[in-house]
């Protein structure tokens, strides 16, 4: 646990630049700006396409027969929201992975971890790779478990999960693409699944808090730079 509350302390403290700074500001704000265009300019098919989902999973009797009738109303809303924010944070958190991350493992390994050696076991392809499986991965299971965050303490903790899951997936191959050689990366994953699925988990609160999870995209990669680039030297070191 040790391990991980470092990485958090190192991502807060390699936040303040204006590198960081900018890097929060464009891929939250892009995002945002895309789904809402998306949502204005499709909002008939979305509307039909969330009314199937409505019926496919039994929800739309249900919020027919509440009564009073704001209540339906307030969670149909809610609804909306359930589907919009994950996806301004999912985009955010890609754009963030794909155009980001290069940046930030530069700035944390120039002054945190300036002897480690660059052997550049991962690239593009495999980045790309990694990026498709954890966004499939993430909306087939967002998707499969939609009905579920209805009930009451399990859809609290069913979003947490799911944010869990894509940033271990998403971050974890890039913060050690350009250090790690191949088999070394592989060797860093599995050796720490768990502290990684912990530690996306913990950083998936933070993109549910208002506010906070508008530094939340760039927080996380700092995190997971931090805690994957020092247990890789601390591999190389007993090596």
């Amino acid at each position: 646990m040790s391990s991980i509350l470092e990485s958090l302390a190192g991502a807060f403290r390699s936040l303040f630049s204006l590198r960081m700074l900018w890097l929060m500001i464009w891929p939250v704000l892009a995002a945002l700006i895309l789904w809402t265009v998306l949502a204005i300019v499709f909002w008939v098919p979305l509307q039909h396409a969330w009314l199937w989902l409505y019926d496919y999973f039994g929800i739309a009797q249900w919020l027919t027969d509440i009564e009073p009738a704001w209540i339906g109303a307030a969670l149909r809303t809610l609804l909306y929201l359930m589907l919009f924010v994950p996806l301004v944070m999912l985009t955010a958190l890609v754009l963030t992975a794909i155009f980001g991350m290069d940046a930030m493992v530069n700035t944390v390994s120039g002054r945190f971890f300036p002897t480690l050696d660059k052997r550049r076991g991962g690239g593009m392809i495999g980045s790309t790779a990694n990026a498709f499986t954890a966004v499939v991965v993430y909306i087939g299971f967002w998707i499969v478990t939609l009905p579920l965050w209805l009930l009451g303490p399990v859809g609290a903790v069913i979003p947490i999960i799911t944010a869990g899951y894509l940033n271990q997936r998403l971050f974890r191959y890039d913060a050690l693409a350009i250090h790690a050689d191949a088999l070394e990366l592989k060797a860093v994953i599995e050796e720490n699944k768990s502290k990684l699925w912990m530690l996306g988990i913990l950083l998936g609160l933070v993109q549910f808090v208002p506010l906070l999870n508008f530094f939340a995209p760039v927080f996380t990669g700092l995190a997971f730079i931090h805690y994957c680039l020092r247990k890789l030297e601390d591999k190389r070191a007993a090596a």
